[in-house]
């Protein structure tokens, strides 16, 4: 007899059971829907829910449902007619604190988002999109480096009192002029203290005594990557106002960055965000006059300017920037050691520094403020012609109480929780690109196209399935059904797994699944030519098959581990296409190992396994 342990019926049950659940949610297909997020990236007020839903029932726009979560809200539409009518609608109404992107949002039941099941992510080449390749400007990078340490040295010299003709750049190094060599030997001692990144020359100049910096390699390579990535992280977040669900942001070779927004099909707004600039600037706060009584009046102090907070408030500044983004080096969210509270610590260079010391030495107890100035390009339609403009949207993100003298390096408190404090850091860090870019190769893939690829792929496997399961049939008869069964829970549980993992299906990723599903089979084949070879040789039926899978186990384990290894190899060295072939790959030959070693042999067993005398096996 051959029995099958109690534990693994239990393991196949659950294995399948959770397989279906997180399989379900690609049944259900999208809904039409429309995003509302904040602009800056912070929570949403509550409030926000009826408000939009008294908009909508205003203008008769009927809509399924107003799902609200503290990041986003999602309403949900029957149909692309409605959803366009909501997108406009909300947009005109909610004005430019809100963005409002169109997007398909999964209709998978609550009782499945309740377990954290949701549908596969689909590529670009299925979803439809566009693509950027995007290149870096590492000579320019390096320029305001070197134009950073000019500045720099300056600093350190008017600091140090020492004496100098001339600070200027020279190609790739800062050359300093100085009178005499006392003053040269002083000047070299400060930059190499203050200013450790640099390499430092002795020159000899006709009437000068001269000092020639160069950027270490290694330390300008870094600033190169550090750059690279604070363009990527700029870029990601600019992509949130699209309401792209995945996007791929990644870097690719040394000095280019690709952009892939699937669903996303106005090519002009995608390279809107895209291209706006962003910085910060710092000023003082005039807490001689009301700010509330000047945006009433509209008399504003000649001295001052009107600004806003976030929630709309006034609020008066100093028309004298301290410190703006081209100073800012780094800046950190964390903690603040003596009191626990949330903070920002903010690195400036030495020009921002000094001036900040100057202002706060003067300004003990007084507010300073942060100023958010984003420039975003616009297309407006004038006298029936498109005409590209640049709006420049400015908004107080942070007003704090300066409590003693800082200059380089200080912590910005009085915020609301964490999350406000990783936020404030995000957007002094990344509201400007380190280093400009240009964009040297773009593609467009149209939603047709990709529901083409779709409904392709989905035939293919439903082909290459269909066929197999019939060859099957007929040469194993029994045991073919048998093994077909174990294909079907093959492709249930690869498809739950990329769901699970939240892995992106592309088309090449289909392709995977289709030489799965040929390869799925191929392990039972091993299995049922053994068992047919032992009842040749005269075994009895029970000893052919539990022969037949034992004998065969190592030969199975030999193929795939060894086509195992290949898609590994495939995975960690491929690009984004072969990446998709490599996962959906790996994935189907271990869910297919499972189904048809242990799967098989479960059913088989219930079959077979419990009778005392079989004469014959239908193989």
């Amino acid at each position: 007899m051959n029995r099958f342990p109690p534990w693994k019926y239990a393991l196949l049950v659950i294995a399948l059971g959770v397989g279906m659940i997180y399989a379900l949610p690609n049944l259900f297909g999208d809904d039409p829907a429309v995003q509302v997020s904040s602009l800056r990236g912070f929570e949403l007020d509550t409030d926000l829910s009826n408000r939009i839903e008294t908009l909508l029932s205003g203008a008769e726009i009927e809509y399924n449902s107003v799902d609200f979560d503290p990041q986003r809200l999602l309403v949900r539409l029957d149909n692309p007619d409605r959803q366009a009518r909501a997108a406009d609608l909300l947009r005109d109404e909610l004005g430019t604190d809100y963005v409002v992107a169109l997007n398909l949002a999964p209709s998978t039941p609550g009782w499945l988002r309740a377990v954290q099941a949701e549908p596969m992510v689909l590529g670009l080449d299925l979803q439809g999109g566009v693509h950027f390749l995007m290149q870096v400007d590492m000579d320019a990078a390096r320029t305001q480096q070197l134009e950073r340490f000019t500045s720099d040295i300056r600093t350190v010299l008017r600091q140090g009192n020492i004496r100098y003709r001339s600070v200027r750049m020279d190609r790739n190094s800062v050359v300093a002029e100085l009178r005499t060599v006392e003053d040269r030997e002083q000047a070299v001692r400060l930059i190499e203290r203050e200013l450790d990144e640099l390499i430092i020359e002795r020159r000899e100049g006709s009437e000068t005594f001269n000092i020639r910096a160069t950027i270490d390699e290694s330390v300008l390579q870094d600033l190169q990557q550090t750059a690279l990535r604070q363009n990527i992280t700029t870029l990601r977040n600019r992509v949130n106002e699209l309401g792209v669900s995945e996007p791929i942001i990644q870097q690719q070779g040394s000095d280019r960055i690709v952009v892939q927004l699937p669903g996303v099909q106005d090519t002009a707004e995608a390279k809107r965000v895209l291209g706006s600039t962003a910085t910060v600037e710092y000023r003082g706060v005039d807490e001689q006059n009301d700010p509330f009584e000047a945006h009433r009046t509209g008399r504003i102090p000649p001295q001052s300017r009107l600004y806003f907070m976030r929630d709309g408030t006034p609020i008066l500044l100093s028309r004298t920037v301290i410190a703006s983004g081209d100073n800012l080096i780094g800046a950190a969210a964390g903690f603040d050691q003596q009191t626990g509270q949330p903070n920002v610590v903010v690195t400036l260079d030495g020009v921002g520094a000094r001036r900040m010391l100057e202002h706060t030495s003067q300004n003990v107890g007084n507010r300073m403020a942060v100023v958010f100035i984003e420039h975003r390009p616009e297309t407006r339609e004038v006298d029936g012609e498109e005409v590209q403009t640049t709006r420049r949207v400015e908004e107080v993100i942070s007003a704090a109480v300066t409590r003693e003298p800082f200059g380089r390096r200080f912590q910005t408190t009085g915020l609301g929780s964490a999350t406000e404090a990783a936020q404030l850091s995000m957007l002094l860090r990344a509201g400007a690109l380190a280093a400009p870019m240009q964009i040297i190769e773009e593609r467009t893939v149209g939603p047709s196209l990709g529901q083409d690829n779709i409904d392709q792929g989905f035939r293919s496997v439903l082909i290459g399935f269909a066929l197999v399961l019939v060859v099957m049939g007929i040469y194993y008869k029994v045991f073919g059904l048998v093994a077909n069964l174990a294909l079907t829970a093959n492709l249930v549980l690869i498809v739950a797994l990329l769901s699970l993992l939240g892995a992106t299906l592309t088309l090449p990723g289909i392709a995977g699944i289709v030489l799965t599903v040929g390869m799925a089979v191929d392990a039972n084949v091993l299995i049922f030519e053994r068992i047919r070879e032992e009842l040749r040789n005269g075994n009895t039926p029970q000893a052919a098959i539990r022969a037949g899978y034992e004998k065969a186990f190592s030969t199975i384990a030999d193929a795939n581990v060894t086509t195992l290894i290949a898609a590994i190899v495939l995975f960690m060295f491929g690009t984004g296409p072969i990446k998709g072939f490599a996962v959906t790959l790996s994935l189907g030959i271990a869910t297919s190992m499972f189904t048809a070693i242990i799967g098989t042999r479960g059913v088989i067993s219930l079959i077979y396994g419990r009778r005392k005398r079989v004469q014959a096996l239908a193989i």
